[in-house]
């Protein structure tokens, strides 16, 4: 019997290519929205594991009396109970027996606890900075379907989950047979030993176990840690398609932009041919540059460039001077200095201004000869 099967089940890669450019600035803000960050949740457990048995370790002392007390008050009151006509309980001193009891054993358990969950929140903090979210609690559709669980079931992820629970026992397995393989002794004695040095030589060595037990698991949260921001960015890279889709949502299409940036040029221009009938004289390369001045002292202390243009632009500068009665001069450096250093619109710089002038001078005699009057 011959089994049919599609690789392309298991395939990552979607439209666009192999996913091998690094994810963009606007991708990693997009994930961090959709709660998608690189995290580590077992070096949070074993940060706080390891704070816990520390705190069990600081308070030990007045824990273990308090539990003490609290034990003596409980078989203090048993016979007051057992004394009730019938042996009856009522419920209500029962009720408040549970409850008195309970309240102490929280206050006594309090900074284990609150050293837990502050312990949680800075880890997580320290690991994805503060972004808090709440859309990976809202249900999707898309966590119930068997074809991508099927996926998950296969993928290497889970087979470095399997290898890291694996790890993790083991770890544990050694920590607890090293640490107590030299005080199987000592654990046979205990029969001998008194309620109160029991107890207490059992939380010395259930602390020290945990205490090593967190120290190989903390090594094994950063491992995992440093394994996550890797695969976070693994599966955040694009595809060049994307980064040009992404592209053009920010910047906007560059051949609609091209083609706005065509039609201003066009406008400018037009507005630049109009300005040519206006100027005093266009000085010429004389067939690749054409630069059209106009002098007015009463806008600008020098003479400015109103259009200027190269190769088929300058001949229709040229042309335009021509029907508009404007002189044409050629001088081929001056034409090309004003050309490559004076924009449309700008002054002219004043080391031009002698050169300009000579050839404003010789329009205006020309102007003068044609029309004495």
């Amino acid at each position: 019997m011959i089994l049919r099967y599609d690789l392309q089940f298991f395939a990552k890669e979607g439209p666009g290519g192999e996913k091998t450019e690094a994810p963009t600035s606007k991708k990693l803000r997009d994930a961090r929205k959709e709660g998608q960050v690189a995290r580590s949740q077992e070096l949070g457990n074993a940060v706080g594991l390891i704070m816990v048995f520390l705190i069990i370790r600081i308070f030990g002392q007045f824990m273990g009396k308090n539990f003490l007390e609290i034990f003596n008050y409980i078989y203090a009151i048993i016979p007051d109970y057992i004394r009730l006509p019938d042996g009856m309980i009522q419920r209500k001193d029962f009720t408040s027996l549970i409850n008195t009891v309970m309240i102490k054993m929280l206050i006594i358990l309090l900074p284990v606890f609150a050293t837990g969950v502050v312990v949680g929140v800075i880890v997580n903090v320290i690991q994805v900075k503060w972004a808090p979210t709440a859309k990976p609690l809202m249900p999707k559709l898309s966590k119930l379907n068997p074809v991508n669980g099927m996926k998950k079931l296969f993928s290497k992820e889970k087979i470095f989950e399997l290898l890291k629970s694996i790890l993790k026992v083991g770890v544990i397995t050694y920590v607890v047979y090293n640490y107590m393989k030299d005080r199987i002794g000592a654990l046979l004695l205990m029969y001998d030993l008194s309620v109160k040095s029991a107890i207490a030589f059992t939380c010395q060595t259930v602390i020290d176990v945990g205490l090593r037990i967190s120290i190989f698991y903390l090594i094994v949260g950063i491992a995992d840690y440093l394994y996550q921001r890797h695969k976070f960015m693994e599966d955040m890279k694009m595809t060049k398609q994307e980064v040009k889709d992404e592209y053009k949502d920010a910047e906007g299409d560059p051949q609609i932009k091209g083609k706005i940036r065509q039609r201003m040029m066009e406008a400018s221009r037009r507005r630049m041919m109009q300005a040519v009938p206006e100027a005093d004289v266009v000085i010429t390369n004389p067939t690749h540059f054409a630069v059209a001045l106009k002098y007015d002292s009463q806008v600008a202390d020098a003479p400015i460039v109103v259009a200027k243009g190269q190769d088929f632009l300058a001949q229709r500068i040229r042309n335009a001077a021509k029907d508009a009665g404007v002189d044409v001069i050629e001088n081929k450096p001056l034409a090309r200095m004003l050309y490559h250093n004076v924009d449309v619109g700008a002054m002219i710089p004043p080391e031009l201004y002698q050169s300009v002038a000579e050839v404003l001078a010789m329009v205006y005699r020309m102007r003068e000869e044609r029309n004495p009057a």
